[in-house]
């Protein structure tokens, strides 16, 4: 177990480094580089917009490499997803700017970004399942969220990268070449992830559903079919996850830049504290799901974003960098509160022969409602006005409270006692 969980990490880590650097990236410097025709908040919105088709591809990889996991085993997703994102990132650092090409500029980074986000919408679904399916049942949460410490390895990772860049090179070095070193740095990632994957064994359940001849010949429309409803209540449950990380991960980062005036090497600090602190908490808060239940700190998590939305933004806009930490930081505990046990849940949802379709498109749908729109909403409603951005938080308030409805009509998938004690290892 061991094995399997770093490797899911690692891997995860690899897909979402490729991901964020971009989201970074889009905060800090694409605007002008190729959007430079437009307004500065024009500029920066076209930028969201292409971090946006990242998360509109997403649930459309789900699809794909869904059928894959589902029809011919979680380890494939896990090589073919990895490759396509790494392959897509290093492009993404070599497209010419708009100054240089015109036009093609922002539609050669609109089309790679939509195959970084079709790569990293297979790549979840299989490094989860490559870690629950293994897991015994007693520890299944806790085995399961080593994947979902991924996400925030990454964006230290990219976040590390660019703030050394911001920081040893001049504004004028940084956006003539600087920016890309991360982009080219994901080639390497992806090659050592690949070779780390090489040995990894097929799930148990796969094999069982292969020998019994019970794989599914079409998992989307049985999903389509039979779990819809699940489908939709799982994307509406996680999108307060995706809005509350990016508002702090993107949205913040510009808004701190450009309207505040603070340095993005200050920004780029404090959202890293914030993040490191919530990858650290990641695995306590499982240990607690395999105890009290999946669905209870799901529900307590809808409830801190909430009630944290209004304290965070007037936090932040105080532009001091131990303020707007705690704010950060106070966000992301109560996204980890449910995203530290949505890897165990959201398998445990769904059975065997659809888990990898069905898991990956639940969430990655969440990923379009809650992390596409949010740093353009947030954007366009941080617009004008010398005071706090109430608007967002009142935006991002409401989708707690939807995410909430959602989680409430959800079952608990926590296993009985008797079946924990069965699944133990001796």
């Amino acid at each position: 177990m061991v094995r399997l969980a770093t490797a899911s990490l690692v891997g995860t880590a690899i897909e979402f480094f490729d991901f964020f650097v971009y989201g970074t990236a889009a905060a800090l410097v694409l605007g002008p580089l190729f959007f430079p025709t437009f307004s500065p908040l024009a500029g920066t919105l076209a930028a969201f917009g292409t971090f946006a088709i990242g998360f509109v591809a997403r649930p459309l990889g789900s699809v794909l490499f869904g059928h894959v996991g589902d029809r011919y085993g979680r380890r494939p997703v896990l090589f073919a997803s990895l490759l396509l994102t790494g392959c897509a990132t290093v492009a993404v650092g070599c497209v010419p700017t708009y100054e240089t090409i015109g036009i093609a500029a922002p539609l050669l980074l609109l089309t790679l970004r939509f195959f970084q986000g079709l790569g990293l919408g297979g790549e979840w679904g299989g490094a989860v399942l490559l870690t629950a399916e293994h897991a015994p049942a007693n520890r299944r949460a806790l085995w399961a969220s080593f994947p979902q410490i991924g996400p925030a390895v990454g964006f230290l990772l990219a976040n590390g990268v660019m703030l050394a860049l911001t920081a040893g090179l001049s504004d004028a070095e940084f956006r003539s070449w600087g920016w890309r070193v991360p982009f080219w740095a994901a080639g390497v990632l992806a090659a050592a992830g690949l070779l780390l994957r090489s040995s990894l064994a097929e799930t148990p359940q796969f094999e069982e559903l292969s020998a019994s001849g019970r794989r599914a010949s079409a998992p989307l429309a049985e999903i389509v079919r039979d779990h819809w409803r699940l489908v939709l209540l799982t994307a509406g449950a996680l999108a307060v996850g995706y809005a509350v990380f990016y508002t702090v991960s993107t949205w913040a980062l510009a808004y701190g830049t450009e309207r505040l005036g603070v340095s993005s090497t200050v920004m780029l600090t404090c959202v890293m504290a914030a993040v490191a602190v919530k990858g650290a908490a990641t695995p306590f808060v499982a240990l607690l799901a395999d105890r009290w239940g999946r669905r209870p700190l799901c529900l307590a998590g809808c409830a801190a974003s909430a009630l944290w939305m209004f304290p965070m933004v007037a936090l932040l806009h105080t532009a001091e960098p131990l303020l707007m930490f705690l704010g950060f930081l106070g966000s992301l505990l109560a996204f980890i509160t449910m995203f530290a046990v949505i890897a165990a849940y959201l398998p445990e949802l769904y059975e065997p022969r659809v888990r990898c379709t069905g898991a990956a498109v639940g969430y990655n749908l969440a990923g379009v409602l809650g992390g596409a729109l949010t740093p353009i909403v947030a954007t366009t409603l941080s617009d004008g006005g010398s005071g706090p951005p109430w608007g967002v938080a009142a935006y991002l308030t409401v989708v707690a409270l939807i995410s909430l409805g959602c989680f409430a009509l959800l079952p608990e998938t926590l296993p009985a006692p008797s079946v924990a004690a069965e699944a133990a290892p001796a």
